[in-house]
């Protein structure tokens, strides 16, 4: 159960990046017999970007992992 209170922007940071996380996932495990490498939809990462930005944790992955790590522990 989290335990941190984040902030509205915090929030959607962190959804964010589990959407994206999600689908880098869904994209690896999909078997792929062209050999071509796996693609991420740029609008997931842009998301993920904004959503960074809009938190203040843009180039502070390192608090934003902490953050992560206490409202979500199992990522």
């Amino acid at each position: 159960m989290p335990t941190a209170v984040l902030t509205d922007h915090e929030r959607t940071a962190v959804q964010a990046y589990l959407r994206l996380l999600q689908t880098v996932r869904a994209a690896m495990d999909t078997p792929s017999g062209s050999g071509r490498p796996v693609v991420v939809p740029p609008s997931a990462l842009a998301e993920a970007e904004r959503a960074l930005a809009a938190a203040g944790l843009e180039g502070n992955e390192e608090a934003f992992f902490r953050l992560l790590h206490t409202w979500c522990p199992e990522v």
